[in-house]
């Protein structure tokens, strides 16, 4: 039996080294990432969404984050949803990334 809690921890701190290359900041900490479901069986189901849909790295970035958490042990699949609605804003962001680019 897999500690879900425990594995969303593992998730969330391999997705914190997925960075906009825009912005010096990780996309966890941007509030990029919106939610983390994770069944019975260690599949992981990632609804995240983009500073924009004109964002550079709109191909790229959903692939590294799918394939970085595939990497995390007892994780069997992932299944990642790339949303626009909400959109994301600035105040998505946690108080450390407005802390590291300023905005406080």
């Amino acid at each position: 039996m897999i500690d879900k809690g425990k594995l969303e921890q593992e998730i969330i701190q391999k997705i914190k080294t997925c960075y906009d290359p825009e912005i010096p900041v990780d996309i966890w900490e941007l509030g990029l990432i919106y939610d983390i479901k994770i069944d019975e069986d260690g599949n992981s189901y990632i609804k995240m969404t983009l500073t924009s849909p004109h964002c550079p790295v709109a191909e790229s970035l959903p692939k590294e984050v799918k394939e970085k958490v595939k990497s995390v042990k007892d994780v069997k699949d992932v299944y990642l949803d790339l949303v626009w609605e909400p959109p994301w804003s600035m105040d998505k962001m946690t108080e450390e990334a407005k802390l590291e680019l300023g905005f406080l």
